[in-house]
């Protein structure tokens, strides 16, 4: 009795309870703008400027639909469509390239691996101006390719080193045996190093999926059409023509938010084991 008592004054000692104030006041400061920006969805013009801080009166479910019919349905396509594609190119592509550069042993590996991550260094506003000239020269500018390419290319550095990091730890007597049995590296690759990286593939697709889906500076500059502007760009064009049905503004802000944190929910466990991971790994 008395060693199940020390064990629970020292479970709750003063730097733990200390540490448990610090992180709920954390979660409310998280948590409740969330909450609010959700409550005031459902309000209209007078609900919100009204009583700012208490729930609907009037539970004004059409909000949702006015936003999804006035243009969020057309952002929330394209940016589905440019963020999917994104994911998949850098998480095929990081993935080979981190497979090849584990496969090319010595000094050529090594000078491979810090070929790429020299992009890293590059800050996608100096790039910006070449970058334009380059797509509007390649016919590509104000085109859905204008932001999946870029995107694609300045996740792939930080994506080969998460991805490397987990590969080195891959126990290699797996890929000598797999060998031995015939395999081909392609067929280790798909068979044997894939299945083993699907906690730090799954931080690579959360971590691509939330740059594509939010990314605002590429978005406005290199694509003018409104029929391909994704929704960080469409809801600001939507907020400045909507400015006094705020209810329908924070309606469609809620549908942008969703489907990051859906994905992440799903996929919290992996990312967190991918993450802890790919920082021991390597």
């Amino acid at each position: 009795m008395n060693k199940g008592k020390a064990r629970k004054r020292r479970m709750y000692g003063p730097g733990e309870i200390l540490w448990l104030v610090i992180l709920f006041a954390l979660a409310a400061l998280i948590i409740y703008p969330l909450f609010w920006i959700l409550m005031s969805s459902f309000k209209d013009y007078n609900g919100i400027y009204g009583d700012v801080w208490g729930l609907p009166e009037v539970w004004h479910v059409e909000n949702y639909l006015t936003a999804w019919n006035k243009g969020i349905s057309q952002y929330f396509i394209n940016s589905a469509i440019v963020t999917v594609t994104t994911v998949v190119g850098v998480v095929f592509t990081a993935s080979f390239a981190a497979f090849g550069i584990c496969q090319t042993m010595g000094v050529l590996g090594n000078a491979i691996f810090l070929l790429c991550m020299c992009g890293l260094l590059l800050s996608p506003q100096v790039c910006l101006l070449p970058l334009f000239m380059l797509l509007r020269a390649l016919k590509l500018k104000n085109t859905l390719w204008a932001m999946i390419l870029p995107y694609i290319a300045f996740r792939l550095p930080v994506s080969i080193m998460m991805i490397r990091s987990f590969f080195v730890g891959i126990s290699k007597e797996l890929e000598e045996a797999a060998t031995i049995d015939g395999a081909s590296l392609f067929q280790i690759y798909r068979t044997i190093y894939l299945p083993l990286s699907k906690p730090i593939l799954s931080t690579v697709v959360i971590m691509t999926a939330y740059y594509g889906w939010n990314e605002f500076m590429f978005a406005t500059i290199l694509v003018d059409s409104s029929k391909l502007r994704t929704i960080p760009v469409g809801l600001m064009t939507f907020r400045d023509g909507l400015m006094t049905e705020w209810g329908v503004v924070l309606a469609g802000m809620v549908i942008a938010c969703l489907p990051i944190m859906t994905l992440f929910l799903l996929m919290q466990k992996s990312f967190v084991r991918g993450m802890t991971a790919g920082s021991v790994k390597g």
